[in-house]
């Protein structure tokens, strides 16, 4: 670790779920800072929101953030060698999410990502439905021009965003899991800038499951079908609650 380090407080707003950062954010924040074109974010323990943690570039290429002593997460440089399915058209998705959100599962948090009252100005409202044929989830979402920067483009955090909460809709409506999943880590390369205001399609599929974790990927394509980005997560699902 180096000795050059600056301190970040994520907001209270961008929260995946109470008091705690928004992971697909976190994820873009270190990412952004790291010199490899693709990375690997592993969560070691909550990131708080509303409170400053040290943000450190690393030797190898990566980022940190700490909390005192404490690693919070670290971006490292990885390969991706997912295999992309083409997206869902955008009628397909909008239709998953008009579905999702008729009979949204229980135990919806109000995550910037993926909460239901959230409003195009302040979340991404990333409503994953099942796509026919069941082995996909999907949305249609328009991102709204005030998440954009002065270019006019959906910042990288937020993209990495668009990449994070899908897989947890993959693990509950594909794979069954129970809600309260966290992303122990994500890995994501974005291949070409994100306009706000134009239509895009999220989706995500199972790769795989063992126990309390799974493995998805996610991508984010245009209306048109175009690949934005794609990632790779493993999710891991709470402990079971002992009984009395």
């Amino acid at each position: 670790m180096t000795d050059d380090f600056e301190t970040i407080t994520v907001p209270d707003h961008l929260c995946g779920y109470p008091g705690v950062a928004f992971g697909g954010y976190v994820a873009g924040v270190l990412a952004g800072r790291a010199t490899a074109k693709t990375v690997r974010v592993d969560f070691r323990r909550p990131v708080p929101t509303g409170e400053p943690v040290r943000l450190t570039e690393t030797a190898s290429g990566g980022a940190e953030l700490t909390s005192g002593e404490l690693l919070l997460a670290a971006a490292t440089p990885a390969g991706l060698d997912t295999d992309v399915p083409d997206a869902p058209s955008w009628t397909v998705a909008s239709a998953a999410a008009d579905a999702y959100r008729a009979a949204p599962p229980d135990g919806s948090a109000d995550c910037f990502g993926c909460g239901l009252d959230r409003t195009p100005a302040t979340g991404l409202r990333l409503h994953c439905g099942l796509v026919p044929g069941g082995a996909m989830v999907a949305t249609a979402w328009t991102p709204a021009a005030g998440l954009g920067g002065p270019d006019g483009l959906l910042p990288p955090e937020l993209v990495w965003g668009a990449l994070d909460c899908p897989g947890n809709a993959a693990g509950r409506l594909l794979g069954g899991r129970p809600a309260g999943a966290v992303t122990a880590s994500l890995s994501a390369r974005l291949v070409r800038p994100v306009p706000v205001g134009s239509g895009l399609v999220s989706y995500s599929w199972m790769l795989g499951s063992e126990g309390r974790k799974y493995r998805v990927g996610t991508a984010l394509a245009t209306a048109e079908g175009d690949l934005c980005a794609f990632a790779e997560a493993l999710w891991v699902e709470p402990r079971p609650t002992p009984a009395p």
